[in-house]
């Protein structure tokens, strides 16, 4: 048989972090690449007694369920939203397979061939990764601390006339950072403005380190959700467990019906099983507690990544404290490669994310994502010792 693939499967290139993760498989490698959360806080008991309250209901929990999901665990979403002020109705909402279907099911039914959306320099891989394959043609906009550049911003617009610009505002995958209420009205206005949507990404906005107030998500920003000119979508994996695979999106009706009939044809509904039982893990278990637990050690696992930075020689490395989030990104001296790194890295035991996966175009060549979540202290203290040797060596070679 000579298979004839359509050209689409030529966007569809492997994910570095699987790649690296596929390295670290029964070998003694430190992995510091994938953005996993930490198995030691998912709540497995709490998660247990959801299913088996779901399986009580009797037969009718394993039937077929809505498209737009479960409808008590849209209700419970929508009220834990309130959180974060925002304020929608089930209409008004998609429970999706992870966030990452979110993004998919949006540029399906937004997205012709040709057309331009706008993104984050760097940005995270899997967006970039599906754009692509609905041959959409990405645009970096320049940013620094604050998020994105305005003036960028509105001279991309101006030049390229984009249909959406795709943001994680809120400790963003993979640099961490987390934009001003500043840049992000500036960026609301000016879409609107220019009648631009917004694709607004936030599965970390859950994990803010040292208390204060939250900052708001840019769909609370504007008046929501008829003729919100922002789609908002979020995950259980980063608070709950990522092998529930759900997520939501919550926009204006129109858009949320458009992904829904998209969804339809993608896998008719995402599970009602899990969707259930995450229901009942709302009306019998303490999430918002849960939470805290989960921002409270990540951030201490945080500190001691930053510390470690601290006591490293690498002469002009930099690095932004996150303020919430799983990664840290760091900027080594710029005549070091990090994808030429990571192959002494792992040489050495240890393995990263090089910073060349996560933009569009013109990549930074000497950039690296660490994720501080997963690796437990004396681990992440080996890890750094194993990424010292191996720097050491490429700075001799340079």
């Amino acid at each position: 048989m000579e298979y004839r693939f359509s050209d689409t499967i030529d966007s569809f290139k492997s994910s570095a972090v699987r790649e690296i993760l596929k390295l670290t498989q029964g070998k003694s490698i430190i992995s510091l690449a994938g953005g996993l959360p930490n198995e030691q806080y998912f709540p497995i008991e709490a998660v247990k007694d959801a299913f088996n309250r779901v399986f009580e209901e009797g037969k009718q929990v394993l039937q077929y369920g809505l498209t737009e999901g479960y409808t008590p665990l849209r209700q419970s979403v929508a009220k834990h939203m309130e959180r974060k002020n925002i304020h929608v109705g089930v209409d008004d909402m998609l429970i999706t397979t992870g966030s990452q279907q979110a993004i998919d099911l949006l540029t399906r039914v937004y997205i012709d061939p040709g057309d331009v959306i706008l993104v984050e320099r760097p940005t995270y891989l899997a967006a970039i990764q599906i754009f692509q394959s609905h041959k959409a043609r990405i645009i970096s906009v320049e940013c620094d601390a604050d998020g994105m550049n305005l003036s960028d911003l509105e001279l991309k617009i101006e030049q390229y006339n984009p249909k959406m610009i795709y943001v994680v505002p809120t400790f963003s995958n993979p640099a961490g950072k987390a934009w001003s209420v500043e840049r992000r009205l500036g960026t609301l206005n000016i879409c609107k403005r220019k009648n631009v949507l917004i694709l607004e990404d936030d599965p970390y906005g859950e994990l803010r380190f040292g208390g204060g107030e939250a900052l708001p998500s840019i769909f609370s920003l504007d008046k929501h959700p008829e003729g919100c000119g922002v789609v908002y979508t979020s995950t259980f994996s980063k608070i709950v467990a990522p092998a529930l695979r759900t997520g939501w999106a919550i926009g204006d009706p129109q858009v949320i019906r458009q992904m829904a009939r998209a969804k339809q044809a993608a896998d008719l509904h995402s599970s009602t099983m899990d969707q259930q039982a995450l229901h009942q893990l709302f009306q019998h278990f303490d999430l918002n507690a849960h939470i805290d637990l989960v921002r409270t050690e990540y951030e201490k696992r945080m500190r001691q990544m930053v510390d470690l930075l601290h006591r490293q020689d690498w002469a002009g490395a930099r690095w932004i404290e996150p303020k919430g989030g799983m990664f840290i990104w760091v900027e080594l001296p710029e005549h070091i490669d990090t994808e030429q790194l990571l192959k002494l890295a792992v040489e050495e035991g240890v393995a990263f994310v090089p910073g060349i996966s996560f933009y569009a175009d013109e990549p930074q060549r000497n950039a690296m994502r660490l994720n501080f979540t997963h690796t437990d202290y004396a681990q992440m203290v080996e890890g750094f010792t194993r990424l010292d040797r191996a720097i050491q060596k490429m700075l001799q070679t340079v």
